[in-house]
């Protein structure tokens, strides 16, 4: 039978637990000395104060023992002021750890809050104090001395039930909550601690009172009733079904504590099985919830010299769950001295791996399992050659660097499936790194069970750094195999370990045990059932290995078969000597600031940028305004290294201009007027201003009273005479760069989408060498919905019936599993000229694919990307995200359309800015567009305009009337935020209590605000950092109330901060209303090419031609259909929106020619004799591709029959089936004419 032994360090007493009851009410305690026991057990602390029993040498020492402690605890601390834990007298070691003076045997002691038992069985009734001494007395056995020894088993008769099938794997441990008062009581609903034994949900078949479940949160929400009660619903589930929760409150105060409640908790729960008429199941009618962790509480590996474990697999492999956290939490708990991390062909965990390296201290050796080849192949496309597995390891730093080359050639120019590597590349990047056997699909192993001879087998051998044997369960299956039938028995597989460590002896190669884990523990086995189940045929089922981290004893116990000496040499000593030969390594570059891109006078051409273009529009000298904010900024930028990285985003910025494009700014980029100077956005962060072209006068609103420069009146300046500019949107500097400019630039950039995003990205590769720039890669996981249909593939196959909640609790094992790799659309990673690329990363293929196909099936390189995820090196190495958006496409069409500048569209345009109040603009009337779109967003004029054309928008649109630029940003806040303006700002602007100009839009407004009523800017930049994220106004630290209280923060402000959970840059906003406003001016005055470009660009793929093309009441009828469907599709949503802007342009008296064969587009809606006539691409099925060749064959010569429009335009009959039914075939015939005059 297991014990726990417990020592003192104030007392030094050794005592033994020999039992704990099924709810560790009780403890029935030996010991060497009666009275330094009980000592000990008092200085537990709040490990002993659940307990109701506590029994020392047979004794029942409850009373004195709680008193004693109870006492003490009272001394220590009034009770209004308990800590949350007592924790003095112990040193938790890692999550989970038991204190060293409560080191287990075979399992874990009760921890600070007692283990509590998880759905385990009954106990057979207890012994006696006497029979139990008894039993001790007659065992014979000494028991250790000290601590950290393993006690000899102890021999315990048949009147004691074996506690190795009486306690449970998991153990529920409360955990302490403070509620409103200050108490310490764990609780989320009542008062007490939940006392009775967990049961497990399957065993809950009919309605039962006073039911306890111990569980995982699978989703749970609070939600409001129309009669202001509140009712919590929550899914719970435990290893072996779920079931549904709820609780009906009176007084929605009572409900606080359960509001804290998140997916993915663990809780103890207690109350009443019910029938629920509503979902036709059973749900638990909840009376106390319990705040929690689930332990496994007998996975614990105390053997005092720990094995390391060098081959495992996470979720990275493909067929891999171990979770990165949980492996290196656990080797950081179980003390292991290195833990070894080797996916198949790839090294994608090594980022995370490295940060909680780092968190928990723990020793980690980067490695591999490869899929090695024998030779380089002459074709890698079509070589075919017999693959073997081959860990790696990284010994040191010139071994990682090696280790990414290999990872690199393997994916970029040895990829066939999976990434193959040569066995003369292994030789060649051999430096540094160590070469182990693998499993038995390693070329070692395979050789042992194939009978090659000794001889063969030790050259073999000497190859590899160390050889490996794997439990007798990984290799089971050989004895079912037919193509092995030479191993028919258990004994046989022992021989062929056997095999392996005596070859490893003559070769002079160590021999190592390992787990291959692609699990973490035994129980997790089902986990990995599922995931491969996905592969299993209808009604096979696949049996699959053990293969979960051996603890030292397991591993151990696995190769008992062998010599004592010899299993402790592969188990323990070898492993250790490897891992003691690789170094603690950070695969990742450390110091970003040193890995800029170079480019030789980047910081002085910046400064002199700025101060030209500055002087250029404000004047020399430069306004105080103008030259504190360039100083300001200007500094720190230098400073910290970061000019290099605005010099970059002007260079492309500029590219782009030079060709006629416009680009915009994402983020908070438009906050850094250093950014507007060297011509990367068309931000102005100034406060408002006028400033004078021809004499350069300005004047400067700083006060708060203009909400931005573009709302100020026309007006001439005083000194000249001359029209002023105006400009300035008042955003903080500390908005991009912090409150000390030390914050890494983030500098998003919208280019053309389509035409010059690609040019833009073939620029960079100009600026910086192609060699050196990469596409961000991307690795996208098993999905939620995708993990739902394994289990369900799973539970049929083995006609299993799981409900919804246990299925969704299933479905999170597998859940997050690497599928497949991909690149970020805009992302463009950069690596310095004077740097390899492998002090970073790896690269690959996107999706592992060589070659892709262009529009027209040619076959085209695929695209290299980074082997990291992107967000793991982008703080280490250049990111540019160059990214596509259809606004500046737009306006560049409607330029060329009809050849207005839109740089020289004033923001302040009356009929522009009506758009968003009314409809007076188009010519129409609410009622006149209500009657063909319905109700929605019908008395403002904004369909079809980016950021305004959603209903969800123009909804706002109609509850502010916003009358100028600054509150169509603000608009434009509320939209982008989140509880923002929904129960937010909408409720105080209907209430009166503020206006349109006050409420919380963006985050700069919270930093303004405050500042203008004299808050420090400091702890204005703090509380508006919390609010954007969603934290409240107090979280990191700092205290604020009194300052802003002092400052009479009216409390409407601090009420709706505290609501907001995402609040969008005021920059960003600006931004994209700049670039809306333009497009909206063209709505206004040139209507037809607004249209073309809408419909051109917008529509792509949701211009429903043989509706639109009918006219206004056949686009009114499908809108009505939709309208009333119950559930409408994304196809039909995206349909109904451009059919709405079709049928406004209709309304407004324009209209559409039907699509010519002769005269059409491709892909472009033309303005042809004051109407637009339609492109190919509009006819459904016919994609782009297609559209070219039919406008390529008809610049040849026009069309003269279906049958030439079929073999020279390359349609299929489908299409021209579908062209002859909207009538764009017509009179056309089947088949070409032949006339006699032909010949």
């Amino acid at each position: 039978m297991g014990k726990y032994q417990l020592k003192s360090r104030k007392e030094g007493s050794v005592i033994t637990l020999l039992e704990v009851d099924t709810e560790c009410r009780a403890w029935y305690v030996k010991a060497d000395d009666k009275d330094a026991a009980v000592k000990t057990l008092i200085s537990m602390g709040e490990s002993i104060r659940c307990l109701e029993s506590i029994y020392v040498n047979g004794d029942d020492m409850t009373e004195d023992i709680l008193s004693a402690f109870s006492a003490a605890r009272k001394t220590s601390y009034p009770e209004e002021f308990m800590p949350e834990s007592e924790t003095d007298d112990f040193a938790p070691q890692g999550s989970y750890m038991p204190p060293e003076e409560m080191m287990p045997d075979d399992v874990p002691p009760p921890d600070e809050y007692g283990y509590e038992e998880a759905g385990a069985a009954p106990l057979s009734p207890l012994p006696s104090a006497e029979e139990i001494e008894a039993a001790a007395s007659q065992s014979g056995r000494e028991e250790a001395s000290i601590a950290d020894e393993r006690p000899s088993e102890f021999a315990m008769p048949d009147i004691l039930p074996d506690l190795a099938s009486v306690l449970p794997k998991t153990a529920f441990v409360s955990s302490p909550k403070k509620n409103a008062s200050g108490a310490v009581n764990g609780m989320y609903l009542g008062k007490k601690h939940i006392t009775g034994n967990p049961v497990e949900i399957r065993t809950i078949t009919d309605e039962a009172d006073g039911v306890v479940f111990v569980g995982t949160v699978i989703n749970c929400e609070m939600r409001e009733l129309r009669s202001k009660k509140k009712l919590f619903l929550m899914s719970l589930a435990d290893e072996t079904n779920g079931i549904s929760c709820k609780k009906f409150f009176d007084r929605p105060e009572e409900a606080g504590g359960l509001e804290e409640l998140k997916a993915g908790m663990a809780v103890k729960v207690r109350g009443n099985v019910r029938f629920d008429k509503y979902s036709g199941g059973l749900v638990l009618e909840l009376q106390q919830v319990e705040k929690g962790e689930i332990i496994k509480i007998d996975h614990e590996d105390d053997y005092p010299t720990p094995r390391v474990e060098l081959h495992l697999h996470t979720k990275m492999s493909l067929d891999g769950l171990i979770d990165n956290e949980e492996i290196i939490k656990t080797a950081a708990k179980w003390h292991h001295p290195a833990v070894a991390i080797t996916d198949h062909g790839v090294i994608q965990a090594f980022p995370k791996i490295q940060d909680l390296a780092d968190k928990y201290k723990q020793k980690v050796i980067y490695g591999m399992e490869g899929y090695m080849i024998e030779d380089i192949p002459a074709d890698p496309d079509t070589d075919r050659q017999q693959y073997n597995h081959i860990i790696i390891l990284a010994k040191n730093v010139t071994g990682l660097r090696n280790l990414y080359r290999m990872v690199t050639l393997s994916h970029l120019k040895f990829y066939r499936k999976r990434p193959l590597i040569p066995k003369p590349i292994l030789k060649e990047l051999h430096e540094g790194l160590i070469y182990g056997s693998a499993c038995v699909m390693g070329e070692f192993f395979r050789a042992v069970l194939t009978g090659k001879s000794d001889e063969e087998l030790i050259e073999m051998a000497k190859f590899y750094d160390y050889l490996e044997v794997q439990p007798l369960g990984n290799n089971e299956f050989l004895i079912n195999d037919d193509k092995f039938a030479e191993v028919n028995s258990e004994k046989d597989l022992q021989d062929l370990n056997r095999k392996v460590i005596e070859i490893g002896e003559k070769a002079g190669r160590p021999v190592c045990a390992t787990s291959d884990a692609h699990y973490m523990f035994a129980e997790d086995q089902r986990n990995r059932d599922i995931l491969l189940s996905n592969w299993e045929k209808p009604g096979k089922i696949e049996s699959h290995p053990p293969v979960y981290i051996r603890t030292t004893q397991e591993m151990l116990d696995e190769f008992s078969y062998l010599p004592k000496e010899k299993a402790l040499e592969i188990v323990v000593e070898n492993t250790r000597r490897i891992a003691d030969e690789c170094e603690v390594l950070h695969p990742l570059a450390e110091e970003w600031k040193s890995y800029n891109p170079k480019i030789s006078g980047a910081d002085e051409k910046l400064v002199e940028m700025c101060y030209s273009n500055a002087k250029a529009i404000y004047g020399d000298p430069l306004p105080k305004e103008v030259q504190e904010r360039l100083t300001l900024e200007l500094t720190p930028i230098i400073k910290h290294g970061y000019g290099v990285l605005y010099y970059i985003a002007h260079k492309l910025v500029k590219h782009s201009n030079d060709r006629g494009y416009l680009v915009g700014s994402r983020g908070s980029v438009g906050s850094s007027f250093v950014a507007t100077m060297s011509g990367i956005t068309e931000v102005n962060p100034l406060p408002p201003h006028y400033v004078c072209p021809n004499c350069h006068w300005t004047h400067f609103y700083t006060d708060g009273s203009v909400g931005g420069g573009f709302d100020l009146p026309d007006k001439a300046c005083p000194e000249c005479g001359h029209p002023l500019n105006k400009n300035g949107h008042n955003i903080p500097f500390a908005v991009f760069l912090g409150f000390d400019g030390d914050k890494v630039p983030d500098i998003d950039l919208n280019f053309s989408s389509g035409d010059d995003q690609g040019v833009a990205h073939k620029y960079t590769e100009e600026l910086f060498g192609r060699d050196n720039v990469f596409r961000a890669g991307t690795i996208a996981g098993i999905q939620d919905k995708t993990a739902y249909g394994f289990v369900k593939k799973y539970a049929e196959n083995r006609g299993l019936t799981f409900n919804d909640i246990f299925i969704e609790k299933l479905s999170a094992g597998v859940a997050g599993v690497k599928r497949t790799t991909g690149q970020h659309p805009a992302g463009i990673m950069v690596c310095p000229r004077d740097m390899d690329i492998h002090n970073f990363t790896p690269l690959q293929y996107a999706a592992n694919k060589k070659y892709l196909k262009d529009e027209e099936g040619n076959r085209i390189p695929g695209t290299i990307t980074t082997h990291f995820d992107y967000h793991s090196i982008s703080g280490r190495m250049l990111k540019l995200d160059i990214l596509g958006h259809d606004d500046p496409k737009v306006i560049r069409m409607l330029q060329d359309i009809t050849g207005i500048d839109p740089l020289k569209i004033p923001f302040d345009d009356k009929k522009t800015l009506s758009l968003f109040s009314s409809t007076e603009a188009l010519g129409l009337t609410p009622q006149q567009l209500g009657a063909v779109i319905g109700n929605k967003g019908i008395t403002v004029g904004a369909l079809g305009l980016p950021e305004y054309g959603t209903p969800f928008v123009r909804g706002m649109l109609e509850d502010t009337r916003p009358k100028n630029f600054s509150e169509l940003v603000r608009i434009s806040g509320f939209s982008h935020g989140t509880d923002v303006w929904l129960n937010n700002a909408q409720d105080l602007i209907r209430s009166g209590t503020v206006k349109l100009e006050e409420a919380i839009s963006t985050r700069d407004d919270v930093m303004n605000y405050l500042i203008e009523h004299g808050v420090r800017p400091l702890t204005a930049f703090k509380v508006m950092e919390n609010v954007r994220k969603g934290k409240g106004l107090e979280k990191g630290g700092f205290n604020n109330k009194a300052e802003l209280d002092a400052a009479h923060v009216p409390q409407w402000f601090i009420d709706s901060c505290l609501k907001i959970g995402y609040l969008f840059p005021r920059a960003h906003a600006v931004a994209y209303v700049m670039m809306a406003f333009r497009i909206a001016w063209f709505k206004v005055y040139q209507p037809l090419a607004y249209y073309a470009a809408y419909f051109t660009i917008r529509a792509e793929g949701s211009f429903n031609a043989p509706v639109i093309l009918k006219g206004l009441e056949s686009q009114k009828a499908e809108l009505a259909r939709i309208a009333a469907l119950e559930h409408s599709t994304a196809v039909e949503k995206g349909n109904a929106t451009v059919i709405e802007v079709a049928a406004e342009m209709y309304l407004r008296g324009m209209e559409f020619l039907p699509i010519d064969l002769d005269r059409s587009d491709a892909s472009e809606f033309k303005m042809v004799d004051g109407k637009l006539l339609p492109p190919f691409n509009c006819i459904p099925a016919l994609g782009d591709a297609v559209a070219k060749e039919i406008v390529r064959a008809r610049g040849e010569h026009l069309f003269t029959s279906k049958e030439d429009l079929k073999k020279r335009g390359k349609v299929s009959q489908s299409i021209i089936d579908t062209m002859d039914s909207m009538g764009i075939l017509k009179n056309m015939p089947d088949e070409e004419q032949i006339s006699l005059f032909s010949f």
